[in-house]
């Protein structure tokens, strides 16, 4: 399908975003009176996190034509990303998840089986659309997720190689949709064709089935893609050709929230290297990014305006009048 009219935005990503409840009852789900109404998707998420960053970008997917699905569709265009390659489907239904903290415990349930976007197929990709682009930002949840929704990630990976976009890739796995044994194979191969890779260490432990950092860093600096990997001790590691480069964290004044805080990083990575920032410098953004999404509550409601991280940057207190 090639229906492009206009020019592309800068960044463009695609996958499933679901509708979000959370039961803010700290004895769980079970005995939750009420349920918090949002949504969530790590894709989604990243293309909110880029447009707040004030750069374009585009998310496409496949959401079912029901309260859920579009609320998510009216949420998304409403933080400025372009959905015009979004699909609303009358066949399947929009994913849901819920979260609970139960006695410090939380956990999240998932209801995407047979879900709207798990029926993606390579004919819902545009090919212009994501040849026009600077970057395309794909996840291994979208391998998981279904054959069809791997044979996507596959075919728009092909189509950017071809033309010339850069491919960013976190593999975001996620043992309730496979085990690692399954992931291994799929997310390392598709790791192979990116040329930024940006898992955690804990993620490259699990699929190179190896606990040791320095042999996971090793092996991953083995790798054709800049490697950006979360999750070292304070820091995160740049490996670039080989050569290993470690960016310090920027510390939280307090944690309320760290789901959405890989996405924040990527939003302020990818952010990084549009400016034209080096590896090491889009981490450094990424870094700061990511730890401002953390001190505030949801998966894509604390991502920062590039304002708030000029402030932060430039150390300028808050006033309130």
């Amino acid at each position: 399908m090639s229906t492009n009219t206009r020019r592309s935005p800068e960044i463009v990503t695609f996958g499933e975003s679901m509708g979000l409840l959370t039961a803010k009852d700290t004895r769980g789900l079970e005995y939750a009176a009420t349920l918090d109404k949002s949504f969530g998707g790590a894709e989604s998420n990243l293309a909110i996190g880029v447009a707040r960053l004030g750069h374009t970008s585009g998310w496409f997917g496949r959401l079912g034509n029901d309260p859920m699905g579009n609320m998510i569709m009216k949420a998304i265009r409403g933080e400025g990303v372009d959905v015009s390659r979004a699909r609303i489907s009358d066949k399947e239904p929009t994913g849901l998840m819920i979260r609970e903290n139960a006695s410090g415990k939380a956990s999240v349930h998932y209801y995407r089986k047979l879900s709207a976007a798990s029926a993606m197929t390579p004919e819902d990709l545009d090919a212009d659309y994501i040849a026009g682009a600077q970057i395309l930002h794909v996840t291994g949840i979208t391998a998981a997720i279904s054959a069809s929704g791997l044979a996507t990630v596959e075919a728009a990976i092909h189509i950017a190689r071809q033309a010339g976009v850069k491919v960013s890739f976190d593999p975001n796995l996620r043992l309730k949709l496979w085990s690692a044994e399954e992931a291994r194979s799929v997310l390392l191969r598709l790791a192979e064709q990116a040329d930024y890779f940006l898992p955690g260490l804990d993620e490259m432990k699990l699929l190179y089935n190896e606990d040791n950092d320095q042999k996971v860093l090793e092996r991953l600096s083995a790798m054709n893609a800049v490697c950006i990997v979360k999750g070292g001790p304070d820091l995160t590691y740049v490996l670039v050709n080989g050569t290993l480069t470690e960016v310090p964290y920027f510390k939280a004044d307090h944690v309320l929230d760290t789901v959405g805080a890989g996405d924040g990083f990527c939003a302020g990575f990818l952010s990084g290297l549009i400016k034209g920032y080096s590896p090491q410098e889009a981490t450094r953004l990424g870094n700061l990014t990511g730890s401002m999404v953390i001190q505030a509550v949801g998966d894509w409601e604390a991502l920062p305006t590039w304002k708030q991280v000029e402030a932060k940057l430039n150390n300028v207190a808050h006033v309130e009048r």
